[in-house]
């Protein structure tokens, strides 16, 4: 466990994310795990900047209510 999160658990929710919400776990995976920029994330999937904003704080919101329902 490291920063107080469990990887595994990172991962499993950001699976379950996928699931039903592919382009907002990708936003997460591209800004969260591959430390890309939001202009970055933005040109590699093809979406405004403001687009990868919402996008991240709706699935930042989600992620925390499913890791805050694992522990």
């Amino acid at each position: 466990e490291r920063l107080g999160v469990d990887l595994i658990l990172l991962h499993d929710a950001v699976t379950r994310l996928a699931e039903f919400d592919q382009r907002r776990a990708r936003v997460l995976e591209l800004r969260f795990f591959g430390g890309l920029t939001e202009e970055e994330a933005a040109r590699a999937i093809g979406i405004s900047v403001a687009t990868i904003r919402r996008d991240m704080r709706v699935a930042e919101a989600w992620l925390a209510r499913e890791l805050s329902g694992s522990s």
